[in-house]
């Protein structure tokens, strides 16, 4: 089966041509570099991004497979969640280039995109946990079965993405500041900082960086804004995330296996698993307990086509044409 895939769910345009023999025959990501001078992603210039650039990517990604859009045997699309202006824009188009081509479309959640990432380059043992971790989400999975997935884990207010940009712009970093923060942090002291740790005590999964952010501001405030206090806030920071991660972490699967629910592998999932950091304190915590935590393959950890391809191939092989599905920028998991 050959699949042709579009991600457009937020700041990233991206196409994809896989097979399912796992053949990546093509992969285009186009980021959307002028939110920069914006602080952030501006919905509607992205809207107008997408349109833009997905005629001319999508030439480019049949040209480097040397395919033509009746060799697609499925077309596939994010439908949601993201902001609604490219969950239609992309969709749309695919949808059009499934009718153009007499092929099925089949609409994908980007959740279980990230979801499913990890099983392109892993053998998955199920039940499975999955950490989410994106500029829109933080979420812990239980995954049963590709065909059965629990949140049992989630973010009541700020997601850590964005809690890493609203940071890098109280310390006047550009955006996107996940990347920036991660690199001052590397000059920085960690223990300048004493943050706090939301939720940690509570008996639930879920995650809160609200007030973690209200406490860097406060805490700037009190200071004279210097190089160095921008390298010790940024390593404080995330020392404080990774902590918070690897609280819930532990306590999730502490208590699953207190259940007589046998975890052998986590995924760390989403854009932010690209911080080494907090990949390094991840890996202590799942190492501790004989737990393998596997990440995605590079192309596949932020926002990208290839995962809603992979997606489309693992779990919709004999899911007929939903050509009239509707996307949706709440879309949650099962809800296809």
């Amino acid at each position: 089966m050959l699949v042709f895939s579009v991600e457009t769910s937020c700041d990233e345009t991206s196409v994809c041509i896989m097979n399912s023999d796992k053949k990546i025959l093509s992969h285009i990501v186009y980021s959307q570099d002028f939110h920069t001078k914006h602080g952030g992603v501006v919905p509607e210039l992205a809207s107008r991004a997408h349109l833009e650039i997905l005629q001319t990517i999508t030439k480019n990604a049949f040209n480097d497979a040397c395919k033509k859009p009746g060799d697609i045997d499925v077309y596939s699309a994010t439908c949601g969640p993201g902001l609604i202006g490219g969950l239609l824009i992309g969709s749309t188009y695919a949808k059009s280039l499934s009718i153009g081509s007499n092929k099925p479309f089949v609409p994908i959640n980007h959740l279980e995109g990230h979801i499913f990432s990890t099983s392109y380059n892993n053998d998955i043992t199920y039940p499975h946990l999955s950490l989410l971790v994106t500029g829109g989400h933080t979420q812990i999975y239980l995954t049963k079965n590709i065909n059965s997935i629990d949140l049992i884990g989630d973010t009541i207010d700020d997601a850590v993405g964005e809690a890493f940009d609203k940071v890098a712009k109280l310390l006047g970093l550009p955006y996107p500041g996940g990347k920036e923060i991660e690199e001052r942090a590397k000059k920085g002291d960690e223990k300048k900082f004493k943050l706090p740790l939301p939720l940690i005590k509570k008996d639930n999964f879920n995650f809160s960086f609200s007030g973690l952010k209200t406490a860097v501001n406060l805490t700037l405030k009190k200071n004279v804004i210097n190089e160095k206090i921008i390298n010790d806030m940024c390593a404080s920071f995330q020392k404080c995330i990774a902590e918070i991660l690897y609280f819930k972490l532990k306590k999730t699967t502490n208590t699953l296996i207190e259940d007589n629910i046998n975890i052998t592998s986590v995924s760390l999932v989403g854009g932010v698993a690209n911080n080494k950091y907090i990949q390094s304190k991840l890996f202590n915590i799942c190492k501790d307990q004989n737990i393998e935590l596997m990440l995605p393959i590079k192309e596949m950890i932020s926002d990208n086509a290839a995962m809603i391809a992979w997606a489309c191939i693992l779990k919709n092989k004999k899911r007929k044409n939903k050509l009239l599905f509707n996307p949706n920028p709440r879309l949650t998991i099962n809800n296809m």
